[in-house]
């Protein structure tokens, strides 16, 4: 084979490094790029676009409530809420004006029925009581004289009455001594009136000096802070008021309050048992009964109040405690009332994360995840061991994409 053949045979040889590195190498590339970024699109649309719009907007969730059930419940008829109220509550102020002095009670006092309360600053009225003393003082002293000086003009006209009868005196005389003992008795009268004023005055200062002792009209509870010593009481000073008072409140009146759809009233009479769950005591219960239906309709609301008094001692329930009153048909036993409460979550309150039972609770419009721990079913939910508190608003059958920290709105 001659040389320039071998030549033209080498020349036909296929290079393959170059192959590789050659534009059909780039284009496959491209293709695998454009595949990836594919994928990720449409994970990125099927994962991620839920996501944003659950941060961004506020999904509207069906919200439920964490509640406590009670062995009664199944003799209830109507549940409804309300506040705990004081029946008998006195506002006691200084009927004068003055400065706290001292001060004998404190903010949840128990007080009896006339006991003092606070006193006012009184040197000024004691001076004015005493002023009025000397006043009456020198006015006896003035009736004094004004009847000595009657007695010696009668004294001396009965003489010259008598001397003139028998021609020794004239009676003119007699007669001036006579007008002068007349006059006499008129300034005594005075002088009398006189004594009787500033007796009456000592006595209107004593009156006006006990209104600087602020003393109580009921027996019951100090609610409110007392004002402090040097405080300016019992005026109104332009348009500011100074005039503090000591708030008492007679704890054996308090009753709930509560307001009954106009459409339900039928259900509730007076006399009918109830059972008063206090939010701030959610293990408690108390047996009830309702004492008094208003006789006017709030048309505003379409509701009717009702009174409920508590049957059983009301330990530790104070003024405007927030109630749920169940008005049952019949009264519960004293064994129901030693059984114990359970609290209940909703069964579709319950999902699991991250292997554990958690609800999502609603605060102020944002959720809070809370992991829970469940126990027997009842009631529609099941037993909350661990978790909220009962009055808990939650997220009823909540979608798999909300999260903790997450802004909703609840349905209408």
């Amino acid at each position: 084979m001659s040389d320039s053949l071998k030549d033209e045979l080498a020349s036909l040889r296929i290079d393959r490094d170059q192959g590789r590195g050659g534009g059909g190498g780039g284009a496959l590339k491209a293709l695998l790029w454009l595949a990836v970024l594919g994928s990720l699109g449409f994970a990125g649309y099927s994962y991620g676009l839920p996501e944003l719009e659950a941060r961004v907007f506020k999904p509207e969730v069906r919200a439920t409530e964490i509640v406590v059930v009670t062995p009664g419940q199944a003799a209830v008829e109507l549940t409804s809420t309300g506040y705990v109220v004081p029946q008998t509550v006195s506002r006691v102020g200084a009927k004068v004006p003055g400065r706290v002095a001292t001060v004998h009670v404190r903010e949840g006092d128990m007080v009896e029925q006339g006991a003092l309360l606070i006193e006012l600053e009184r040197a000024d009225r004691k001076a004015a009581i005493e002023a009025a003393r000397m006043r009456a003082v020198a006015a006896e002293a003035r009736v004094a004289t004004a009847e000595a000086n009657l007695a010696e003009a009668r004294q001396q006209a009965t003489r010259e009455r008598a001397l003139a009868e028998r021609g020794v005196a004239p009676a003119a005389r007699a007669d001036d001594l006579e007008a002068r003992v007349t006059s006499l008795q008129q300034a005594v009268k005075a002088s009398r009136a006189e004594v009787r004023a500033s007796e009456a005055e000592v006595k209107a200062l004593k009156v006006d000096m006990n209104y600087t002792e602020v003393r109580a009209p009921i027996a019951g509870t100090v609610i409110n802070k007392p004002p402090e010593v040097g405080e300016l009481v019992g005026a109104d000073l332009g348009s500011t008021s100074v005039s503090k008072v000591i708030e008492l409140a007679d704890f054996s009146t308090i009753r709930v309050e509560t307001d009954i759809p106009e459409g339900r009233l039928h259900m509730v009479k007076v006399g009918s048992p109830c059972e008063i769950a206090l939010d701030a005591f959610p293990k408690r219960r108390y047996r009830g009964e309702a004492t008094e239906i208003s006789p006017r309709v709030d048309r505003a609301k379409a509701t009717v109040g009702v009174k409920v008094k508590f049957v059983d001692a009301a330990q530790g329930v104070l003024p405007d405690m927030s109630a749920r009153v169940n008005f049952l048909t019949e009264a519960l036993e004293d064994e129901a009332m030693k059984a114990e409460p359970k609290t209940i979550v909703p069964g579709t309150a319950l999902v699991e994360r991250g292997g554990a039972k958690v609800v999502f609770a609603i605060d102020d419009g944002a959720l809070r995840m809370h992991t829970v721990r469940v126990g027997a079913a009842a009631s529609g939910g099941f037993e909350l061991l661990e978790g909220p508190p009962a009055g808990t608003r939650v997220v009823s059958e909540p979608a798999p994409e909300l999260r903790d920290g997450q802004q909703v709105q609840e349905e209408i």
